[in-house]
């Protein structure tokens, strides 16, 4: 089996399908630039437990977590299977490491992970473990439990942060339409980001709270940036980080991804 990269993506609004702006098109190029995986295990901040606590269903229901949206996304789902044989050893793993870690037999995925992968892998023919997040949880905290889970990558898992790059919801107002153009602010973080990962600057990156530009504006709470140093855990110092654009929706959610090799 081949070593799979590792992915960091920007799940953004549960309203991607229905409207998927630049972003779309992005994912669905990316899953098809990827090579073809064993299975996923996604780590989303739409799950949080006391432990890092691993999905271990068979066939993981797809989970509606959230209201006030169009209705026509309840009738969505991602019927992808489990695989409990990968959340035994991704538990393993954590274990070893020194986590707590735990199974959850009834966990589905929710909309941060099945939005993306609706777009990546639209059959639905890959298995998908979905981790929680143990909170709370930092950079540092989120890396370290990243380079647990690195060798799952030698078996061809897709190690699979999904989350946002920028993501402050107090600054979305009803009525805002996904082609909004970005703040100033938003752009400045992206860039520093980029250029960040660019240089392999991992020290800088997981205490970009203090150096990055804008950075509380960016995530008043960082749980959906904490996929990112997640991801980057999983490989290191990556070799050949590939940016992918996906544009910035209704102004403030930067719906950039990562490649991580």
């Amino acid at each position: 089996m081949s070593h799979m990269p590792s992915l960091f993506v920007s799940h953004g609004s549960p309203m991607l399908p229905l409207e998927p702006g630049t972003a779309g098109p992005m994912l669905k190029a990316l899953g098809r630039e990827l090579p073809q995986p064993a299975a996923i295990l996604a780590f989303s901040p739409h799950w949080m437990a006391r432990v890092p606590t691993v999905g271990s269903s068979p066939k993981p229901a797809t989970i509606h977590d959230f209201g006030g949206f169009d209705p026509a996304l309840r009738e969505l789902r991602y019927p992808a299977v489990g695989n409990p044989e990968l959340a035994q050893r991704a538990a393993s793993l954590l274990q070893a490491a020194g986590w707590p870690a735990a199974l959850d037999p009834g966990r589905g995925l929710d909309h941060g992970v099945w939005v993306p992968l609706r777009f990546m892998f639209p059959k639905a023919d890959v298995p998908v473990v979905p981790l929680a997040m143990p909170w709370p949880l930092d950079a540092d905290g989120a890396y370290k439990l990243g380079q647990a889970l690195a060798p799952l990558a030698d078996d061809g898992v897709l190690l699979f942060g999904t989350g946002s790059l920028t993501h402050n919801l107090h600054e979305f107002h009803p009525g805002a339409a996904a082609d909004e153009p970005p703040e100033p602010y938003v752009l400045e973080f992206v860039d520093w980001m980029r250029d960040a990962i660019d240089r392999g600057a991992i020290a800088s990156l997981l205490d970009y709270r203090r150096q990055a530009p804008h950075a509380i504006r960016a995530h008043p709470r960082d749980e959906h940036l904490l996929p990112l140093f997640w991801a980057l855990g999983t490989v290191g110092k990556p070799a050949k980080p590939q940016h992918k654009t996906g544009g910035v929706h209704y102004g403030m959610l930067s719906m950039d991804a990562w490649v991580l090799a």
